[in-house]
């Protein structure tokens, strides 16, 4: 009986119980008349329920690959990172799943925590067929403006991909030098598990590069703004002038 095993026990049991072994976990202990048992079984329940919306949005992120699976063969998602910054680069990323990927809990990155991001990076590179990340510098994006730079990445991106597209969904824009059929959706990170998971590619790759660009540049800031134009860095700028990594047709306003 549950009832002779000690809540403690029951408590690391359930701590160390994967998702999957939740159902046999509030089996074994729904009957169980502790106040304390209870409330793990509760816990429980309430895991699997979030587990079971989280899938259900899931099947909504993946409506516009699925719609398309019969007519292509291969499906990216492109997204970027960093065309409003002052500072660094702007980063592109392409993704492209297999038909039957069971990857969880992408978004539009701007919605997840810097932790759920980092571990989505490396759960993407596991399970997708494919990564392409591309990137354009500050001194391209002075040269050529913020939307063709933008739009270099993603070529870029593209390129590296193996095997190589024939459909592209994309975050609001269509991408000009490319041959493959595009289809551009307004809000595409937030309804499309392929341009979430380049939108997550794209954001922690930049975050990770100005993180280490804050080592070499620590007045600025960017560890903590990502050289977006907060208070703080434009306060810096005006302070120190501008850094090698600054965009120089973004910061006439602020020197």
């Amino acid at each position: 009986m549950s009832e002779d095993i000690k809540i403690s026990d029951i408590k690391d049991e359930y701590k160390a119980a994967d998702l999957c072994l939740l159902p046999s976990f509030i089996d074994k202990y729904i009957s169980d008349g502790r106040p304390g048992v209870a409330k793990l079984v509760d816990q429980a329940s309430k895991r699997l329920e979030k587990l079971r919306l989280e899938k259900e949005r899931m099947k909504e992120m993946w409506h516009f690959e699925n719609t398309y699976n019969d007519v292509f063969h291969v499906i990216c998602g492109i997204d970027e990172a960093g065309r409003g910054p002052l500072a660094g680069p702007v980063v592109a990323a392409a993704v492209i799943f297999p038909k039957d990927s069971d990857i969880l809990y992408v978004n539009d990155s701007k919605k997840l925590s810097a932790k759920l991001r980092e571990e989505l990076y490396d759960e993407i590179f596991e399970k997708a067929v494919s990564v392409g990340i591309g990137r354009s510098e500050p001194e391209r994006i002075d040269e050529i403006n913020i939307l063709q730079a933008t739009y270099e990445a993603m070529r870029e991106a593209v390129s590296k991909l193996s095997p190589e597209p024939d459909l592209l969904l994309n975050d609001a824009v269509t991408i000009p030098g490319l041959n493959m059929k595009q289809i551009p959706i307004i809000k595409g990170d937030a309804k499309s598990a392929s341009i979430a998971a380049a939108s997550i590619i794209a954001k922690v790759t930049r975050d990770r590069e100005m993180a280490k660009l804050d080592e070499l540049y620590p007045e600025y800031g960017f560890l903590k703004h990502k050289g977006y134009g907060t208070a703080d860095h434009i306060e810096a700028l005006k302070k120190y002038g501008p850094s090698p990594i600054h965009r120089k047709s973004f910061i006439g306003n602020f020197i």
